[in-house]
């Protein structure tokens, strides 16, 4: 069996199923395949217990998708980013910085959302575009490419020939591979652990990130749960603490939890499973390819510091809207592609170096050290002019 599309995504993850709402949205034609059918709850198995925070420019992407009226009512306002350091003699704060979102405009500095609850927002949103058709269970199987057209067999039988193959795969992107594109990683020995909690003392909308060692305990704000305030946590460390952390029973590992989260929300209460992540950076060589262009993990990962990975995806997708809405009858062709890499490619690999920079920064284990990089942060934030440009730089704001 043929078909024809103008735009096949690759993975159907959060920003595959968002590209699929977008470009619906937009009026083309779209299929979108994902080998394994979206975990759409909390208590499923699977479940991805992350979370995201769109930051302020996503909410426009979101808006043109029809995806934001979906999500408004399951957000928590970020209004604050507050950098505590606690890498004294004891796990204690010494430094704390609020960067705070008022003084660069009267919108927070975003929302967060827990990743399952994402998928099934958009699995929902793409139902309702005729010209949208998502094939979870279905895998790319092969990739030939030719000037007019890519011509992809997915695992069911079919062959696709799209104007414009869209790889949302992720870091091991098959699409990636099969169009000879290298990339270059850098490993940390880091796993992360994601999961959430409820405390008794309130968030306030704060999004507050810890560092001593290993890597940063942040605690993003989420909607509260069965009446108390609900944070969700990715917690950084080398890979072996990691999954000794994971394997602790629940009471010991809130009881470490307190001990590193400084005590700021009082004792911490695990109410989903733990998830076990691996930390690395990547960048692809390029972000295009005959006819193919990457998006998200396949072109890009790092570390969740600073709520940057899935929204420089979802610039990455603005982008590739824009170009697509300004010529539709030259989509996927060779100059809308080099104009996609070329935006796209330079601000991706600035930010890769930039957070590469501070998850070793928040890594150090050395006191003379941490105390340099408290020192540093407590320069950084006395500056107002700097402290506004840092806050508008992590936004993606000019």
């Amino acid at each position: 069996m043929r078909e024809t599309t103008d735009i096949l995504i690759s993975g159907g993850g959060v920003a595959g199923l968002t590209a699929a709402a977008a470009f619906g949205a937009a009026g083309f034609r779209v299929i979108c395949v994902d080998p394994a059918p979206p975990v759409t709850g909390a208590e499923e198995d699977g479940a991805d217990m992350r979370t995201t925070a769109f930051l302020q420019p996503a909410r426009a992407v979101l808006e043109a998708a029809g995806l934001w009226e979906r999500l408004a009512p399951h957000a928590a306002a970020l209004k604050v980013m507050r950098i505590v350091d606690a890498g004294g003699e004891a796990p204690e704060p010494r430094i704390v910085k609020d960067f705070d979102a008022a003084e660069i405009g009267e919108e927070p500095f975003g929302w967060n959302f827990p990743n399952w609850l994402l998928r099934r927002e958009t699995v929902a949103r793409i139902t309702e575009l005729p010209n949208v058709s998502f094939r979870p269970g279905v895998a790319t199987a092969g990739v030939l490419t030719r000037t007019d057209a890519a011509l992809v067999t997915l695992s069911d039988g079919t062959t696709v020939s799209a104007r414009l193959l869209v790889a949302a795969d992720g870091r091991a992107s098959p699409v990636r591979e099969a169009a000879g594109i290298g990339v270059k990683t850098t490993r940390y020995g880091q796993k992360a652990l994601a999961f959430a909690v409820t405390h008794p003392i309130p968030h306030d909308n704060v999004s507050t990130e810890i560092h001593r060692t290993g890597g940063p305990f942040t605690l993003v704000p989420l909607p509260d749960r069965d009446g108390r305030p609900c944070s969700a946590i990715v917690w950084m460390e080398t890979g072996p603490e990691v999954l000794r952390l994971a394997a602790l029973p629940v009471a010991e590992f809130e009881a470490e939890m307190l001990a590193r989260s400084a005590g700021l929300f009082g004792p911490l209460t695990l109410v989903t499973r733990r998830s076990v992540w691996p930390i690395i950076s990547q960048i692809a060589d390029r972000f295009e390819a005959e006819r193919i262009a990457l998006l998200a993990e396949a072109a890009h990962v790092v570390p969740p510091i600073g709520a940057q990975g899935l929204n420089m995806s979802l610039a990455d997708l603005a982008c590739l809207v824009e170009l697509a809405k300004a010529a539709p009858d030259r989509l996927g062709e060779r100059a809308m592609l080099l104009a996609y890499h070329r935006r796209r490619w330079p601000e991706v690999k600035a930010r890769v170096t930039g957070i590469d920079l501070l998850n070793r920064t928040s890594m150090l284990g050395a006191r003379p050290l941490r105390d340099l990089r408290a020192g540093a942060l407590n320069a950084l934030y006395s500056l107002a002019p700097v402290r506004r440009t840092l806050m508008k730089a992590g936004l993606g704001m000019r």
